[in-house]
């Protein structure tokens, strides 16, 4: 009508999105997205969970209905029922996990292994008191001392060693930039003097350190060989100081491989390039048979630290390589700008470089270190019992005759956590430093 005036009606506030269609959104959605989507997916995946389906109809009632946890032998097993013989694992569990390390010591392996998620806390989280790197930087002294036993006066001369190497690099180069020097070999001469101040005091001068302060103070714990060693903490022992060593080495060689250093850029090409062509069976070998022939005489070098040391630098070279990628994929104008900054090398490198390279090089190095762990199953080539080495004794008990999948399958499963969990904890890094450049 002419006389009515119309009225505008407007929303006060904003209407909320309706939920999707239930064809388009959920796990009905996302199924027909990513396993339905055409002829030849449907196909696929249907084939893929007939096979899932017929492989799970065989493992699971063999390993959790009809499998035997109690028993003295295979026979016994078989006389209860003919499913997974698990009573192996039930039994010879502790003979996994501690090798042949005395029963009424192993307090202290399970003690050290308590301190390595103390040690590696700062290390890991942000949110651990910084205060604990201390702790974390004295831990594998302490965890040596633990495991292997001896007097305590050894790992401290060990500290001192590493301490005299720390004051050399610390304090020499202003001294020696005095002498007109120039500052990078002086600072090269620094880190000479430190190596060398270091390995003189650990080869000829710790023994005597040990043996004086033992007189005054005898503080010990009963020694363990290293023959007695083995099982899961052999192969955690590896792989942790491996982990642990060859990170920080990787990156002193990466960045010695790009130096202008003449001498220091062909030491680190050396061996980056030596020990990415040899296999590590060839250097496990040189740490059992030929590292001694180096020594002095009558040097004692026990043979898990040989390994330690040939498994650290083995995979510091390919750590090196890695972080190199970093390196690289950094653009120019991060360098540029910590040069406009006014800042040094160390300090560039420190605050602007090296953070960004290794946010970038984060799978790169979750990978190495993945890699690591499983190598160590290496070491059965001579004649340490790791996990797999004890395999032999095992089965070679007329009780257990015959067992196979259930040990090799409780191997695999010790050795899929451990990678797993590395591998979770390379995601949640990556999620938390946002590596993505966006």
């Amino acid at each position: 009508m002419a006389g009515e005036k119309s009225v505008a009606f407007v929303a006060e506030q904003q209407i909320p999105p309706s939920p999707p269609p239930v064809r388009t959104g959920g796990a009905l959605g996302w199924a027909r997205d990513n396993l339905f989507s055409g002829v030849f997916n449907s196909v696929a995946t249907l084939l893929s969970l007939a096979f899932v389906a017929y492989i799970l109809a065989m493992v699971v009632p063999w390993l959790f209905i009809d499998s035997v946890w109690n028993a003295s032998s295979l026979q016994g097993c078989r006389e209860v029922d003919d499913g997974a013989c698990l009573a192996v694992i039930n039994e010879r569990f502790l003979q996994f996990v501690f090798g042949f390390y005395p029963e009424e010591l192993r307090w202290r392996p399970i003690l050290a292994f308590v301190l390595l998620f103390v040690a590696i806390w700062p290390a890991l989280f942000s949110s651990a008191p910084r205060k604990l790197l201390i702790f974390s930087a004295l831990y594998p002294l302490l965890a040596y001392w633990l495991i292997w036993g001896g007097s305590l006066w050894g790992p401290v001369g060990a500290v001192v060693g590493i301490a005299i190497g720390w004051a050399c690099i610390r304090f020499l180069p202003p001294l020696l930039a005095r002498g007109r020097l120039d500052e990078g070999l002086a600072f090269l001469a620094a880190v000479g003097a430190g190596i060398l101040g270091a390995a003189l005091w650990w080869l000829f001068c710790v023994i005597a350190f040990e043996e004086a302060l033992s007189t005054v103070l005898a503080i010990s714990l009963e020694p363990v060989e290293s023959a007695r060693l083995g099982g899961f903490l052999l192969s955690t022992i590896i792989g942790v100081s491996g982990i642990a060593g060859s990170l920080p080495i990787g990156i002193v060689l990466a960045l010695g491989r790009q130096s202008n250093l003449i001498l220091i850029k062909g030491v680190c090409v050396g061996f980056i390039e030596f020990i990415r062509g040899v296999p590590l069976i060839t250097l496990l070998f040189v740490a059992w048979l030929l590292l001694s022939y180096f020594l002095p005489p009558g040097t004692e070098f026990d043979l898990i630290l040989r390994v330690v040391i040939m498994v650290t630098a083995f995979a510091s070279a390919y750590m090196a390589e890695v972080i190199r990628g970093g390196l690289a994929g950094l653009p120019r104008g991060q360098y540029e700008a910590a040069d406009s900054l006014g800042l040094d090398y160390w300090k560039s490198m420190r605050l602007i470089v090296l953070p960004q390279a290794l946010k970038i090089s984060i799978p790169g190095i979750v990978n190495t270190f993945i890699g690591l762990f499983k190598d160590t199953t290496l070491v059965i080539i001579i004649g340490l019992l790791d996990p797999v080495g004890l395999l032999q004794p095992i089965r070679a008990d007329q009780n257990w005759n015959g067992i196979v999948w259930e040990l090799y399958g409780f191997i695999a499963l010790f050795f899929f956590i451990f990678c797993f969990a590395m591998s979770r904890y390379s995601m949640y890094l990556e999620r938390n430093l946002d590596v993505g450049h966006r």
